[in-house]
């Protein structure tokens, strides 16, 4: 006879407050990597920017580790300190070529994004907003669509055809980004029910981890979509 769960796994099993403790990891390592990376890009003369290639070079091998994670979970005990490095680094250099041109956008896109963090994560605590399977299919349907939607764009951007209203500040742009802005949040209550529902169902430790890397994911696709919103609506 067994204990059920708790005693499944050796290593103990997934707790919130251990998910929050490997987010604060996360979220450090990120913001000392965005430190970095927001210093390496120069400004030789006013108003030009060099951005050097490694933080684009971690970019990519961020996404590389993000593959992986998705598919082996458990691995993102060692490889979600590496991405939030990576991404960090990225993250930091984006911001600053973001700063020069739209003076202040990023202290307030990280407040923004912060409020909507504080604003969900009530929503989810209290019940107010409850993940049900509809909504978790809506949710997952409408992400997966704009993840093929950007690729897409990507790809036929290499033959020259671009989609202007991606970057544009026209009333369809900044819709478009308020609609992606929204949706990154909405997503944010998958990862509260998946901690919560990771803890209830005794998971392994090490998926606190790939929690936490979730969490990390949607936070940073949430700042970069409000970064492009705010530059979007200083353009009108």
């Amino acid at each position: 006879m067994t204990d059920g769960p708790v005693t499944k796994y050796h290593g103990g099993v997934m707790t919130a407050g251990g998910t929050s403790t490997a987010g604060l990891v996360l979220f450090a390592l990120l913001l000392v990597a965005a430190v970095v990376g927001w210093m390496s890009v120069s400004e030789p003369q006013p108003g030009a920017l060099q951005v050097p290639a490694w933080p684009l070079i971690a970019a990519v091998g961020g996404f590389i580790l993000a593959l992986v994670m998705s598919f082996k979970p458990l691995t993102a005990r060692f490889l979600a300190p590496v991405y939030a490095l990576a991404q960090g680094a990225f993250l930091g250099a984006i911001s600053r070529v973001f700063d020069a041109q739209y003076s202040g956008i990023v202290l307030q896109a990280v407040g923004i994004t912060l409020g909507v963090f504080l604003v969900m994560l009530t929503l989810y605590r209290t019940r107010v907003l409850r993940v049900t399977n509809r909504y978790r299919r809506i949710v997952v349907g409408a992400t997966l669509g704009v993840m093929v939607f950007y690729l897409a764009s990507f790809v036929i951007g290499f033959f020259g055809v671009n989609i202007s209203f991606i970057n544009s500040g026209s009333g369809l742009g900044i819709l478009f980004s308020l609609f992606v802005a929204g949706l990154a949040a909405a997503n944010l209550a998958l990862d509260f029910e998946f901690i919560e529902r990771g803890e209830q169902e005794g998971l392994p430790r090490a998926m606190e981890w790939f929690a936490a890397f979730g969490l990390l994911v949607t936070i940073v696709w949430l700042y970069l979509e409000v970064l492009r919103l705010l530059a979007k609506l200083r353009d009108r």
